[in-house]
């Protein structure tokens, strides 16, 4: 099991305090230090059963709103995420060809019941 972990984010934070408190020690990925390729953004979205990018960017962020990503198409999107990591949705966390956002923390709970 790998997350996708931001320290600085609180449910980044609680979610890798779930999965630790359930005897898993999940690969930690400091993504921003480490960004994923857009390949691995499009195994990600696989695993979450979506083509969507906006399915883990973070539309909120001024980086989405600077570079006018509103409404943009797929490969736009994807290239951003893999150009700046800052714009994932935060925590990721994947186990085999399986894939879940931590959002909230307990949506990781699911990974651990197969």
């Amino acid at each position: 099991m790998e997350i996708w972990h931001n320290p600085r984010c609180s449910k980044s934070r609680a979610t890798l305090a779930l999965l630790t408190g359930h005897g898993v020690e999940p690969s930690v990925r400091r993504y921003l230090d480490d960004p994923p390729t857009r390949a691995e953004l499009e195994v990600v979205l696989a695993a979450l059963g979506t083509e969507d990018p906006l399915a883990i960017t973070r539309t909120g962020e001024p980086a989405f709103r600077e570079q006018g990503l509103s409404g943009a198409d797929r490969d736009t999107l994807l290239d951003a995420l893999a150009a700046e990591p800052r714009l994932i949705e935060r925590p990721v966390v994947l186990d085999g060809g399986r894939a879940v956002l931590g959002r909230p923390p307990e949506n990781v709970l699911g990974l651990l019941e197969a």
